[in-house]
């Protein structure tokens, strides 16, 4: 079939992932379709986007711009720059996967606007091998963290890694525990936002609470409260799906802004400048042994600090 440069979606993919429903219209290769997505060459009503699995609704235009591009075989895929100047923590790694605590202001992967310097440019210089796992730029990403936001990510180190957990995380069974500091305070000390998310019609790069958007629970307990200088709350966070922006707008739509968000929340009393979200525990099973793993990572320093100016101690602060 002949490559087309602009559809429209109808009912036949109504649901469907952009990448498969690119690679039905178009005849291309899936591989070949992802790598054109995360380089931000395919529109999604007039907006790029580098988010494969995106899934599409009736109606929805979807524009290849770069459709008269030579297709690149998945083995083709231009090699990683070096990135010294990222800075890595590694937590855990063994031959299928590696754990790491990312550090804030780092872009996870590859996508318009930061072609390099990501978390996976790092990684693949020291783990070479991770080019084989996972879609081409997102060389063994299983999932991301939005760039502001510091903590806990799994990768895998291989193709095989890969897919089960990813496998594990489309079935929820990673447990991802985040801790937010939100102006405000809840109404009760625990609750369950269930709420489904979407992107904003009117600003394409944002997402929001829609009627019509895809399913997405976040459970929230109040961890601390503070009075001083604003009235805040540190939130303990569980994602049971993992829509994105999902903590910072679910916040949002309860009157509990994240502090430092500029999107969607509110600017810090302090002057730190970023989401104040860390993605402080990370539950999943290996994917070759099944064991349970588990890590914690401890706050960032910015985030402690932030604690210690609302009087509260980072020391003392639990997320079981």
């Amino acid at each position: 079939m002949a490559p087309a440069e602009r559809f429209e979606v109808t009912g036949a993919l109504d649901g469907e992932r952009l990448d498969r429903a690119v690679a039905l219209v178009t005849g291309r290769p899936r591989s070949a379709v992802r790598a054109l997505v995360a380089d931000g060459a395919i529109l999604l009503d007039g907006v790029p986007t580098t988010v494969a699995s995106t899934r599409l609704s009736v109606g929805a235009v979807v524009h290849i711009a770069a459709i008269a591009k030579p297709t690149m075989a998945p083995d083709a895929a231009a090699a990683p720059v070096p990135e010294e100047t990222v800075d890595v923590e590694v937590v855990y790694t063994d031959n299928d996967v590696v754990v790491v605590n990312k550090p804030t202001g780092v872009v996870t992967h590859p996508g318009p606007g930061h072609p390099t310097g990501t978390l996976a440019d790092a990684l693949v210089q020291r783990f070479p091998e991770m080019t084989e796992a996972g879609p081409p730029d997102r060389w063994g990403i299983v999932h991301r963290l939005d760039r502001g936001t510091s903590g806990l990510l799994v990768c895998a180190r291989n193709s095989a890694a890969y897919d089960a957990l990813v496998a594990q995380l489309a079935s929820r069974e990673i447990t991802r525990i985040y801790l937010a500091l939100v102006r405000g305070m809840p109404e009760s000390v625990r609750g369950t936002i269930d709420a489904p998310i979407g992107r904003d019609r009117h600003h394409r790069t944002m997402m929001t609470v829609l009627s019509d958007g895809r399913p997405a629970r976040t459970h929230f307990a109040l961890v601390e409260s503070f009075s001083h200088p604003v009235d805040a709350s540190l939130l303990r966070c569980a994602l049971e799906t993992g829509r994105t922006h999902q903590i910072r707008v679910h916040l949002a739509s309860i009157g509990l802004p994240l502090l430092g968000d500029l999107a969607y929340g509110v600017p810090d009393p302090f002057g730190i400048g970023r989401p104040l979200l860390h993605a402080t525990r990370l539950e999943f099973r290996h994917p070759s042994t099944d064991e349970a793993m588990s890590f914690e990572a401890e706050l960032s320093p910015d985030f402690a600090e932030a604690i210690r100016q609302f009087g509260g101690d980072p020391a003392t602060i639990t997320v079981t």
